[in-house]
């Protein structure tokens, strides 16, 4: 395993992390406690150090079982978590600085710990970003020893951009084959600040590993089924906003470029070309899914004929769709 600085908070992280979403679960399942820390284990031994989590991931749950897997060994391990998503309804004015300190000290408590590395707020409303007050309660929190940094997780790279005016430490973005806008603005920007990047949804929702075609069902209750045109969450968020035959077809192009039917190491690798990227986070579900993922750190550098092949698959079959967009 490589590690990279991340931004300006003198911390190195697994250049490959873990993204706990679906962590003990398989998107609609119940959740498993067991199989959950079988998993956070694997991350361990496969030498990743950076967990990502959320206060609404499985309830709760994916704090806690992370909660557990880092006791005793706290230090070993670089946490971030995110909170806002609780809100209800998700609106900017539902954001204030009480709120904030509310979420920071639940998360403490269910992981188990004094402090958090890195918390973000989880994809707010774009008016969040103009809110002072909301960004000098995450500063006072951090002069408190509460957190080490904080952040934002975003939708659109606009939004990225507006949050940097604010000092903060790390943004998390979803970045992949399918989604190259933040390499105009927002990377360049963030390595010029210091600004730690977490490339989120590697692997578009499991598009982008090779593995899906036309015939491919998800369970009722994966967002995979029930959330492509964003019926409860930002389309972005199931298979980057990709439309799914689409991105088949894209994805076909793709494995004729790398003579492969197994593209997960490889968009990873990809990812990772671009040196402004502090870690990446594929979620696994299982332990099978971690050794998968690491597997991108034995692929070789893309070469420039490559790369620029894996733009203009962007550019002939999803500029137009997903660029003015996110």
């Amino acid at each position: 395993m490589q590690y990279r600085e991340f931004g300006k908070t003198g911390r190195k992280v697994s250049e490959i992390g873990i993204g706990t979403w679906q962590l003990g679960t398989r998107w609609g399942t119940a959740f498993n406690e067991e199989e959950a820390q079988r998993v956070l284990q694997a991350s361990g031994e496969a030498g990743i150090n950076f967990i990502d989590t959320a206060d609404v991931y499985n309830g709760g749950r994916s704090e806690e079982a992370v909660g557990r897997f880092i006791k005793g060994r706290r230090r070993d391990f670089f946490i971030t978590t995110k909170c806002g998503r609780k809100l209800k309804p998700h609106s900017a004015q539902m954001y204030t600085p009480q709120a904030i300190v509310q979420f920071t000290e639940e998360s403490l408590m269910r992981l188990g710990t004094d402090n958090i590395d890195l918390m973000l707020l989880h994809c707010p409303p774009s008016p969040v970003f103009d809110r002072d007050d909301i960004f000098t309660q995450l500063d006072k929190l951090r002069q408190a020893g509460k957190l080490r940094s904080y952040g934002v997780s975003i939708e659109k790279v606009e939004d990225g951009i507006k949050a940097m005016e604010y000092g903060i430490d790390g943004i998390e973005v979803i970045f992949n084959m399918f989604r190259l806008k933040p390499l105009e603005e927002l990377l360049p920007k963030a390595r010029e600040k210091g600004v730690g990047i977490i490339a989120r949804v590697p692997l578009a929702s499991g598009l982008l590993t090779g593995k899906f075609s036309v015939d491919t069902q998800f369970e009722p209750r994966d967002h995979r089924t029930f959330n492509r045109n964003g019926e409860s969450f930002d389309k972005g968020e199931t298979f980057s906003g990709v439309p799914y035959e689409l991105g088949l077809q894209a994805v076909d192009e793709l494995k004729r470029i790398f003579n492969t039917d197994n593209l997960a190491p490889i968009a990873i690798r990809w990812i990772l070309m671009h040196p402004q990227v502090s870690t990446v986070i594929p979620g696994a579900s299982r332990e099978s899914q971690i050794r998968q993922n690491v597997l991108a750190e034995d692929v070789p550098e893309l070469t420039e004929k490559q790369m620029a092949r894996v733009k203009d698959v962007y550019d002939r079959y999803l500029r137009a769709e997903i660029h003015p967009q996110w």
